[in-house]
């Protein structure tokens, strides 16, 4: 989980034990997200599916929501180093830039076909923030690396075709309590 984003009240480990232990946790909400859904969703679960009590999950989360939030956070830090990772070894020229971004944004969606819809929505403020964020992270980092082959852009603003493009694979923001996407 990143620590930038992280929930205040989040206590992260110290230990390389508590460390796997979160990781297995986090593993298993994963898991209960995609085979059952936020319907299904419970802490008892996830502490089935982990092996360990509930009361081990509250020592470490406030509860069901800090969770979904630790969860989601682990998930956009993988979708922006994917999507980082693809740029890096991308093809040279423009159409090897796009089709690394899009392959990598189709491979994490794939990969958690389930699990981002139900994250992503309903969310408290702090959690669209996060989505916003790493919306912003990988059209930036799309733009970057298309930065060397600007002249192949036909646009006046390169820079908004470039997000234009980003928002067609990851389609549109979403909106923030209070204001329409």
């Amino acid at each position: 989980m990143s620590q930038q984003h992280a929930d205040p009240a989040f206590r992260p480990p110290q230990q390389a034990r508590s460390r796997m232990s979160l990781q297995k946790v986090l593993a298993a909400t994963e898991h209960v997200l995609a085979t059952g859904g936020i319907e299904e969703f419970t802490v008892a679960a996830v502490a089935k599916q982990a092996g360990v009590s509930v009361g081990a999950i509250y020592r470490r989360f406030t509860g069901k929501e800090q969770l979904l939030h630790a969860v989601k956070d682990q998930l956009l830090g993988q979708l922006e180093t994917g999507v980082a990772e693809a740029l890096r070894s991308a093809e040279s020229g423009l159409d090897g830039v796009v089709a690394a971004f899009t392959h990598a944004m189709a491979r994490t969606f794939s990969h958690h076909d389930r699990i981002f819809p139900d994250l992503l929505s309903g969310q408290r403020t702090e959690g669209v923030e996060r989505g916003l964020q790493a919306l912003a992270a990988i059209q930036d980092a799309l733009a970057e690396a298309a930065e060397p082959y600007g002249d192949d852009i036909r646009r006046a603003d390169r820079r908004l075709a470039l997000r234009a493009a980003a928002r067609a694979c990851t389609g549109p923001p979403p909106a923030t309590p209070g204001r329409m996407g």
